[in-house]
């Protein structure tokens, strides 16, 4: 498949890169600095801090499918994740390329946003999860989760054929391909997961067509 990849150089969107070129995939890596790219890709260079979605047309054109490991990098940089997607589908319309699929996070299934201002209860989270860790995590990082909310928003008012994954806490264990996946939900007892496993995760969904235009909750 021709893939092209966003924020390629960050930890998830490496582990995208090396993985789907381990697998015969023809990638583009979009990056904001190209020196930390270590494969030999195509690249183009684009900040999707500010991103023109004209200018990344060239990087979406022909791709089969589109990736994305955009996110803070620190909290400082929460709101990042909404405004740079939107260039992305943006530019993927008008390229005509349809499937897309991005990294979010668990806590999101149930964090209200403005397109969902009072989401369902999690059937995946227990009564600790709910009433203790969740609120919590929520609070302490609510920039962070109302900007990828907002992103989700967008992905459902979109025509795309989206797949949004949902991990837990993240962690730069080497790759297991041992997670589970659940769709519109999380997964009872799963806090935690690598980069280069949610990596290999929004690698599979895109031959599984029952992830399409769903939220999918991925841990160990």
């Amino acid at each position: 498949m021709k893939l092209t990849v966003f924020a390629a150089t960050g930890r998830i969107g490496h582990a995208l890169v090396e993985q789907a070129l381990a697998a015969g995939h023809d990638v583009t890596a979009v990056v904001r600095d190209p020196s930390k790219l270590t494969a030999d890709v195509r690249v183009v260079v684009a900040d999707l801090a500010n991103a023109d979605p004209a200018a990344l047309e060239p990087a979406v054109a022909g791709a089969d499918a589109v990736l994305s490991g955009l996110g803070p990098r620190s909290r400082a940089d929460a709101g990042i994740t909404e405004p740079g997607t939107l260039a992305i589908v943006t530019a993927m319309r008008a390229a005509a390329v349809r499937r897309l699929v991005v990294v979010s996070a668990a806590p999101v299934a149930t964090f209200p946003s403005p397109g969902r201002p009072n989401p369902p209860r999690d059937p995946g989270e227990g009564f600790v999860m709910r009433t203790v860790l969740s609120p919590l995590i929520k609070a302490v990082l609510r920039d962070h989760y109302a900007d990828l909310a907002k992103m989700e928003d967008l992905l459902r008012a979109s025509d795309l054929d989206w797949t949004s994954i949902r991990p837990p806490q993240l962690n730069d264990k080497p790759l297991t391909r041992q997670y589970r996946l659940a769709i519109e939900q999380n997964l009872r007892g799963g806090r935690l997961i690598s980069r280069a496993d949610v990596a290999h995760a929004m690698l599979a969904v895109l031959d599984r067509p029952e992830t399409v235009r769903k939220a999918v909750g991925v841990a160990w």
